[in-house]
């Protein structure tokens, strides 16, 4: 019997319906199959991840232990603003000078510092002072070290530190430079030649700390040599040397100052007295004794008066914590009928 043509129709509907399902449900086992697969990725990425994190926390708790067991460090103090130390300005920002030091080794240039073989204790101080162009390369560092915070340079001294520029203007060691010189040289109103050539000098070394001694600070280094000595300075004809400005500064910047290479102030006098040139650098050079004698006896033209200024130094030391050093040295103490009240120093007090 022929089959009814409704019952045909519905027959093919449904197969129809079987063939446009199968790419359905082959698409669907794909998409399952996708999520299946990232769903192993991702529990294999998370078991790793959280082994990793806690192998990083048992690191951390057991680093935290660790430190738990170590004695307690101190708090941390904050470090004071460092105090101004005034009459010193910036060449170019005119900002005042800030620095303190605990301790500090004052380098002189004396030729007695030869062999002494006192490098590493000068530079195991916080703070390290040199003068002028005295050099530290080379086989000097072994007898005056070779650090440097604090290098005071005369006015007449510019020329010989500009020739040797690459050693003693080495911004490498963050050094302070003091420049001193009279008035006339210092002026700001174009005409000063040190003042105009160390403002020069550092815009093309930008780094440099560079500073000058403001002229009321000068007339303070004077007043403090007449008080001390009871002579006018400019009277009797006399330059402050270079080691009474550093002297001073180091007064006003060190707690401990240790001196090196400067001699008693009756040294010159003794018969058997060890002759030394005047400046270690410089071993062909005049000798030390017989160039502080010829200043300290000059009358005519501008001198130092360099005994003068160490018999001041010695003073100072009975009061201030000044030693000396290469030689080794103190101050004979005061005779009886004399104190320390009847002769305290006028030496400028700290900030």
């Amino acid at each position: 019997m022929l089959p009814l043509r409704g019952e045909d129709n519905e027959k093919k509907r449904m197969d129809r319906r079987s063939h446009r399902s199968q790419p359905e449900q082959r698409h669907g086992v794909a998409v399952l199959l996708v999520l299946l697969l990232c769903a192993s990725l991702f529990l294999v990425y998370n078991g790793s991840f959280n082994g990793a994190s806690r192998d990083t926390n048992d690191t951390r708790i057991r680093q935290h232990e660790q430190l738990q067991r170590l004695p307690e460090a101190p708090a941390s103090v904050a470090k004071p603003h460092l105090p101004v130390l005034q009459g010193y300005s910036g060449i170019i920002d005119h900002k005042p000078l800030r620095m303190h030091c605990q301790t500090c080794s004052l380098v002189t240039s004396s030729g007695h510092l030869i062999g002494g073989g006192r490098g590493r204790e000068i530079d195991r101080a916080e703070c390290v002072i040199r003068m002028n162009d005295a050099p530290t390369a080379g086989a000097f560092a072994r007898d005056v070290g070779c650090r440097t915070s604090l290098r005071v340079i005369a006015h007449s001294s510019m020329q010989r530190v500009l020739r040797s520029r690459h050693e003693l203007l080495n911004a490498s060691q963050d050094s302070v430079f003091i420049f001193w010189g009279p008035s006339n040289y210092m002026r700001h109103d174009g005409k000063g030649l040190v003042y105009n050539n160390l403002r020069l000098m550092n815009q093309v070394l930008p780094k440099l700390r560079v500073y000058i001694i403001s002229w009321q600070k000068m007339l303070q280094f004077d007043d403090l040599f007449k008080k001390e000595t009871g002579k006018d300075r400019k009277i009797s004809n006399s330059w402050l040397s270079t080691g009474w400005f550093t002297m001073t500064i180091a007064l006003e910047l060190c707690d401990r100052i240790n001196v090196y290479g400067m001699v008693a102030p009756d040294f010159c006098r003794e018969p058997q007295h060890q002759s030394v040139p005047y400046h270690y650098y410089e071993p062909r050079g005049p000798d030390e004794c017989a160039m502080y004698i010829s200043h300290e006896r000059g009358r005519r033209g501008s001198h130092h008066r360099f005994i003068t200024e160490k018999r001041v130094f010695a003073n100072w030391a009975r009061t201030f914590d000044i030693h000396f050093y290469q030689p080794d040295w103190s101050p004979p103490p005061l005779p009886a009928n004399r104190t320390l009240e009847g002769t305290a120093p006028a030496a400028p007090q700290k900030t």
